[in-house]
C-alpha cells in the first residue's frame, strides 16, 4: 500500500498551479489531465463528468513521489453533481526555510493572510515551531511551518 496524491478542486487549475510553482517551487508532473467519456462518467458517478488539471510534485519529493492534484471540473449545469467534484479540505502543510519570507511570497502572489506568524515551544521535542496559516488564491489554507532545529523534513 502506498499514498499517492491529494486532490484540490479549483475553478482555475492553471492559475492555482502557477501559484504553487511560484511560491513553493512545485513542478507539474506530466501528463496534464483531460478526463472524460463513458469510463470517467462511470468512475466519477455522474453523466457528463469531465475534468482538466495537473499533478504537482510536492516540495522535497521526486517526480514519482506523492503529488497534489489540481482539478477544474466541467459539469453540464455548472454545479457540483456530488462530493467527487465538490470542495472541501482542512489545510496542507509545507515546511520552509523561512516562514516570514514565504508568508510574504504567498501574499505577493495572490494569496492572503489567514492568521499571523506564531511560535510555540514544544518541551517534549525541545524545539520551537514557527507557523502561520495563509490562503492560496482560491482560499485553500496552507500551514507554512518551520521547526527551529533547521531541519525542514
Amino acid at each position: 500500500m502506498k499514498y499517492t496524491h491529494t486532490n484540490i478542486n479549483t475553478p482555475d487549475w492553471e492559475k492555482l498551479t502557477k501559484f504553487y510553482e511560484t511560491v513553493f517551487d512545485m513542478k507539474i508532473v506530466p501528463p496534464l489531465r483531460d478526463l472524460y467519456g463513458d469510463w470517467y462518467e462511470a468512475a466519477a458517478g455522474f453523466k457528463g463528468a469531465h475534468v482538466r488539471g495537473a499533478h504537482m510534485a510536492l516540495p522535497g519529493y521526486p517526480e514519482d513521489g506523492p503529488t497534489i492534484e489540481f482539478f477544474t471540473w466541467e459539469t453540464p449545469d455548472g454545479t457540483p453533481a456530488n462530493a467527487i467534484n465538490g470542495g472541501g479540505m482542512g489545510h496542507i502543510a509545507i515546511a520552509v526555510d523561512n516562514v516570514e519570507e514565504t508568508y510574504e511570497k504567498v501574499r505577493a502572489n495572490g494569496g492572503s493572510a489567514c492568521g499571523t506568524i506564531s511560535k510555540h515551544y514544544y518541551e517534549t521535542k525541545g524545539q520551537t515551531l514557527t507557523l502561520v496559516y495563509a490562503k492560496d488564491p482560491d482560499g485553500n489554507i496552507i500551514e507554512v511551518q518551520r521547526w527551529d532545529d533547521g531541519d525542514i523534513t
